[in-house]
């Protein structure tokens, strides 16, 4: 009951209070959400930052000191697309018999497997490491090449130079063309098979883009996976008992191979690849000191390190041939 003289508060002022204090009670209501919201914002954000420092201890870094220093006059490991460790990696060195894997991706690439190659006097007269063919010999360019790859043969090598492209010289173009395309920028060839020569040269980093190329050819992948082969020419008056130059292939575990190459500028080279578990790792070794050690150590430690790397290692499409 109101008192006689009050005066009565207007309807509307009346409801505009009450509306109001609906309003202010919805705002406190949602600044309270917001308040929870932001700290499990935060709380969010501070359980990632644990994770992260978790997950950076347990892992070793990719860029931590490199345990084989001085070990090669160059080198790189790459462990599923990473590269791990290198040294040196740019400069400018002979390859020695490295130089045959641009050979034999040409050679996959251009040549017929099963065409017939006959050995010229040039080929016959090939030094260093070789089958010690002979003019008139004639050979498949499959039983070539399996002794290019294998043996380390250089009149295999330039046989093969000879067959795609007329002669060696010419064949050097071709190979420097392609090297080229592959993004080599510090690679030059002379010759097919690797003799030393001051304008023959490449790099650590060149040579691991040739390899993965050449990897992507089922061919070549089988043959320097090979630790013994037979050829024999096409008569089959004169047979090869082919043996791998790669003393890792028989024994190290999970070794897939590639090459190996010496001659006294280049010292001892290899370049070799191994697959556990899924996990590729490759590694080039130009000039070292000790290379079959080396190689093992240096598999094997990244293999302990760095297995996680290949975690989810995209499968390489293999080219026809």
């Amino acid at each position: 009951m109101i008192a006689r003289g009050a005066r009565r508060a207007p309807l509307a002022l009346v409801g505009n209070e009450q509306k109001w204090a609906t309003a202010c009670g919805k705002v406190k209501k949602e600044l309270a959400q917001a308040a929870d919201c932001e700290k499990m914002r935060a709380m969010s954000r501070f359980v990632s930052l644990l994770l992260t420092a978790a997950l950076l201890l347990a892992a070793p870094a990719v860029h931590a000191a490199d345990p084989f220093a001085n070990s090669a006059r160059a080198y790189l490991t790459r462990v599923g697309g990473t590269t791990v460790w290198s040294h040196q990696a740019d400069q400018k060195i002979p390859p020695a018999s490295l130089t045959k894997i641009m050979t034999a991706l040409l050679v996959l690439e251009r040549a017929n497997l099963n065409a017939t190659v006959t050995v010229g006097p040039a080929v016959a007269a090939e030094t260093g490491s070789r089958l010690r063919l002979r003019t008139g010999d004639r050979l498949l360019v499959r039983d070539l090449l399996a002794a290019m790859l294998i043996e380390s043969a250089n009149d295999a090598a330039h046989a093969l130079a000879a067959h795609v492209a007329g002669d060696e010289a010419r064949f050097a173009g071709i190979m420097n063309a392609r090297a080229v395309q592959l993004g080599m920028k510090n690679t030059h060839f002379v010759n097919s098979s690797g003799h030393h020569d001051p304008d023959h040269y490449t790099t650590a980093n060149d040579l691991l883009k040739l390899t993965e190329a050449a990897l992507t050819r089922p061919m070549f992948r089988e043959l320097v996976s090979k630790v013994r082969y037979d050829i024999s020419t096409v008569d089959g008056k004169r047979r090869f008992k082919l043996e791998n130059s790669n003393k890792l292939l028989p024994k190290y575990e999970g070794m897939v191979g590639v090459k190996t190459g010496y001659t006294r500028e280049a010292g001892r080279c290899l370049i070799a690849l191994a697959e556990r578990d899924g996990v590729e790792v490759l590694i080039v070794l130009l000039r070292a000191k000790d290379r079959w050690n080396l190689a093992k150590k240096m598999l094997d430690t990244a293999f302990e390190r760095y297995a996680y790397l290949g975690d989810g290692q995209q499968t390489v499409l293999v080219a026809k041939q």
